[in-house]
């Protein structure tokens, strides 16, 4: 709580710094030692960034244990809404100042705008990229880069809370500020079992993946770290042509089933693996995900069919299915390139980029549980117009959704397409194109990955201005935290006493 009720009094709870600077020092040792491991990649292929790797896996990993030594407070004391919104947000920070070091330290992208972007990209899955010939770069640092997607998929709070409870009875608060979607299904009470179960089935699905990509034309490395960044729906490739360098109907199939995957709550695929089906069928917000991919596909499949684009079916089929997935997933594989295919077609993409998907999946946007809820509560508003006294509730899934719940819907809409235009206006000055502006706020607001222009498809964001990219790294953080636990740190009451 942030503030204690003593006789008639409130008295406010003083801020706990010493938590927050704490639960940081241990993520920044969690991420040392997944730095260490794309030093060990770079080691054993004898890569000239494999001292880097090293020299920046060290600078994180004593930085994390002086934190940790300066944050002495008690885990036990229960922290508030303040501390862990706080916690989260500066967590994401500093995973990524310290995260683009390898990438700084060995002049693959010498300027540090460029790999904060980068890295920024990565954890927050956006899957933008300012890398110009990912082709001849190190695999270790393509292995870095793999990394950050796959551990910023599920999250890393929920990661740490899966591994130790180093947060006692604060984990709750801290699960809710990073955790996406309206409601929270957490099969048992305890916050870690959740964290950890959701963390074994993304262990698992990944390592299916792997198998499958390797069976087919994908070496072991490139079928990892394209398992890494599919579970996580973030789009980094080890090619700069994407998955169009293998020209593989299989591995589009495959992709497409993985990435679709990725985009459902990850608490029904638990479900669906311990053999139960009827949760996920059963479930409202799937349905609609399932439809709605369904509908994009035969559409814009046809609409090339008969345009004479792709003149077989099966590849208007397939190449329509991969790109309508890897865009409401907000992945950002492509296979083709939608920016040749008409303004039509362009128009259908944008949608797909704010619509995304599920809640509790691994994708970012508005998702789809929330325009679920706004749907039926405008069909509730013309039904008040007729019956203005009637009781009408929003339901999904047969539960009723909390008035407050419902608000909370309303008020994020409202700030994210405000937010959006905003950002149009901002990076319209900064020098970009207006299709440049439009599509880049869309792509990294939603966490989507290729924007429009230059920017999109097997485009890069290296001609963005310098402000732009820092810009875009913050829109990026806010929306992959769905923006109130950004956004609430710049409110004078957060800070007030």
């Amino acid at each position: 709580m942030d503030a204690l009720v003593i006789g008639n009094n409130i008295v406010r709870r003083k801020f706990n710094y010493r938590f927050v600077l704490k639960t940081i020092g241990f993520i920044l040792i969690i991420e040392s030692l997944f730095m260490m491991g794309a030093a060990i990649v770079s080691f054993y292929w004898h890569e000239w960034s494999a001292d880097s790797m090293l020299l920046s896996s060290a600078i994180t990993f004593f930085s994390g244990i002086f934190l940790r030594l300066v944050g002495t407070d008690d885990y036990d004391h229960p922290i508030g809404k303040r501390e862990s919104f706080l916690t989260v947000t500066l967590t994401w920070v500093a995973l990524t100042t310290f995260g683009m070091l390898p990438f700084y330290l060995s002049g693959a992208i010498p300027d540090i705008s460029d790999a904060f972007f980068e890295t920024m990209s990565g954890f927050t899955t956006t899957g933008a990229t300012i890398m110009t010939n990912i082709d001849e770069t190190p695999r270790g640092l393509l292995f870095w880069r793999s990394i950050t997607q796959w551990v910023g998929g599920i999250g890393i709070i929920v990661f740490a809370l899966a591994i130790l409870p180093i947060v006692g009875g604060n984990a709750s608060v801290l699960y809710d500020a990073e955790s996406t979607g309206i409601v929270r299904d957490r099969f048992r009470p305890r916050i870690a079992q959740v964290a950890k179960r959701l963390w074994i089935t993304y262990i698992f699905v990944t390592s299916v993946l792997v198998i499958l990509l390797w069976i087919g034309p994908m070496d072991l490395f490139d079928a990892i770290c394209h398992a890494l960044t599919t579970m996580s729906t973030g789009g980094y490739s080890t090619k700069q042509a994407s998955i169009a360098y293998w020209n593989s109907s299989y591995l589009e199939y495959v992709l497409s089933i993985f990435m679709f995957i990725g985009g459902i709550n990850f608490s029904l695929i638990f479900f669906l693996l311990k053999g139960v089906p009827k949760k996920i069928m059963k479930d409202e917000e799937f349905r609609w995900y399932a439809v709605i991919c369904l509908i994009f596909t035969v559409v814009i499949a046809g609409g090339l069919f008969i345009s004479g684009q792709i003149g077989n079916i099966e590849d208007s089929f397939r190449t329509s299915l991969f790109q309508v997935v890897s865009t409401i997933t907000t992945t950002g594989f492509s296979s083709a390139s939608y920016m040749n295919w008409g303004a039509f077609y362009i128009f259908m993409i944008c949608i797909l980029m704010l619509f995304c998907a599920c809640a509790g999946s691994t994708s970012g946007g508005v998702k789809i549980v929330r325009i679920i809820v706004l749907f039926k509560n405008a069909i509730n508003e013309f039904k008040r117009q007729v019956h203005p006294n009637a009781v009408l509730p929003v339901r999904l899934n047969n539960q009723v959704i909390p008035i407050d719940i419902v608000t909370k819907v309303l008020a994020f809409i409202f700030l994210y397409i405000g937010i959006l235009i905003f950002s149009f206006i901002v990076l319209s000055v900064t020098g970009m194109s207006f299709e440049e502006s439009i599509g880049a706020a869309i792509s990294c607001m939603g966490n989507v990955g290729p924007g429009l222009g230059e920017m999109g498809v097997n485009g890069h964001f290296a001609s963005a201005p310098t402000f732009s990219k820092w810009y875009l790294s913050f829109i990026m953080l806010t929306g992959r935290l769905e923006l109130f636990t950004v956004l609430s740190l710049f409110m004078p009451a957060f800070w007030r006493k």
